[in-house]
């Protein structure tokens, strides 16, 4: 099998650039298209401390704009009966131990793409569970998640058509990726989803490298 070097590269046209806004938080940092209103990328890791903790906090669903770039990211209104979820990039589970600003800032709307609710609390949030699960079992994983795609509005916000993920785990070593159609089609099983992380590359222009290091796929 062919083996990859991992980090993620970012592979954009001038256009393209001049279109995102990368913004770092805490616990992930987001690269979100100011014409789609949609993060084409996120990036985090999830460990055993982050994911697991005596007393995390209570889920509060305070979505809100992102102060780093309000204008782009308040979106509220454009969700109100759209028919879509506000589907988390870097979930909210894995930040609930950090604090409440920490909490606050997962649900900027920079970490969030207009998902079906069948792909937000199907095989997207099965996969979340698989990782989360993953991390205290096994500590450091890293992530990379984003949409692309344009399938209709709502509002000013661009609903994508297909959402993806890139998976890291330290420990082993193991590298896989995951491509979603964002449809009201029933889950069938997030590993139903699993192609090559060279599938996501071409999707999303973008190249997923650790400098030195070669992982397996």
């Amino acid at each position: 099998m062919k083996k990859l070097l991992l980090i993620a590269l970012l592979c954009v046209t001038a256009v393209q650039a001049q279109d995102t806004i990368r913004i770092k938080h805490t616990n992930y940092t987001t690269v979100f298209s100011k014409s789609l209103h949609y993060p084409v990328l996120v990036e985090w890791w999830e460990t055993k401390a982050k994911s697991q903790c005596a007393n995390p906090l209570k889920r509060k669903d305070n979505f809100q704009p992102d102060p780093q770039d309000v204008k782009d990211t308040n979106l509220l209104k454009d969700y109100v009966g759209s028919g879509t979820d506000r589907g988390h990039m870097c979930p909210a589970r894995e930040n609930l131990c950090m604090g409440a600003k920490v909490q606050d800032e997962c649900f900027y709307f920079s970490n969030m793409a207009a998902q079906y609710h069948s792909l937000n609390a199907g095989d997207w949030k099965s996969l979340e569970t698989y990782t989360y699960n993953t991390s205290i079992e096994k500590d450091s994983i890293h992530i990379w998640a984003g949409s692309v795609g344009s399938a209709r509005k709502i509002g000013t916000t661009t609903v994508p058509k297909q959402c993806w993920k890139v998976i890291y785990i330290v420990k082993t070593k193991e590298l896989s990726a995951f491509i979603f159609n964002n449809d009201t089609s029933k889950p069938t099983g997030f590993q139903d989803n699993k192609v090559p992380v060279e599938a996501v590359e071409r999707l999303t222009g973008f190249k997923f490298r650790i400098n030195g290091t070669k992982v397996r796929k």
